[in-house]
């Protein structure tokens, strides 16, 4: 017996025709069983994890269940779920690139108990000077060193002129620097 791998499922070829009044529920079930597994290896090839190739086919059939009454003709069901996969998987890959891009800071190797203490020691310390800055200074200085914004970036967010932002992250610094010899006395 050989198995029949439909083109468009039956419950759905049977709806369009109106000989039966089958559910979105039905529709979208029949479709599930014909043509998950497909999708999914396709997403796989696609996005290279099953994890995430099964996501974006969940997502595909989500869309198809919420919009399945908008669909003018039933039998290109199977079209909109490969055309929603393929956009599905562009986005997963998208999403990736974003974040390989992004700068991520890694906590210096410690190597001792000593060293650790020591390091969160200075932490705690830069964080309490940084504390003690005016608002507009503290601002500038989390925006630029902890999030990585450019100098114009800060300005737009802050409101300020980019010659404002470069001016208080210089006096920002110098009152750190004042801060630290001060300490070190």
């Amino acid at each position: 017996m050989t198995a029949r791998r439909p083109s468009s499922p039956d419950v759905l070829s049977d709806a369009a025709a109106g000989r039966e009044a089958a559910s979105p529920d039905q529709i979208v079930d029949e479709l599930y069983r014909g043509h998950a597994l497909r999708l999914t290896r396709m997403a796989l090839l696609l996005v290279g994890d099953r994890p995430s190739a099964e996501d974006v086919v969940q997502e595909a059939f989500l869309g198809l269940f919420r919009g399945l009454g908008r669909l003018s003709d039933p039998d290109r069901a199977v079209a909109y779920l490969r055309a929603s996969v393929l956009n599905g998987c562009r986005s997963v890959l998208r999403s990736r690139k974003r974040a390989r891009l992004r700068k991520v800071t890694h906590d210096p190797a410690v190597w001792s108990a000593e060293a650790a203490a020591l390091a969160g020691e200075e932490r705690r310390e830069v964080l309490q000077a940084v504390a003690v800055l005016p608002r507009r200074q503290r601002e500038v200085l989390v925006l630029r060193y902890f999030l990585g914004l450019t100098d114009n970036e800060i300005a737009a967010d802050l409101g300020i002129s980019r010659g404002t932002v470069v001016s208080t992250a210089s006096r920002a610094l110098a009152s750190l620097a004042a801060r630290a010899r001060k300490a070190e006395q």
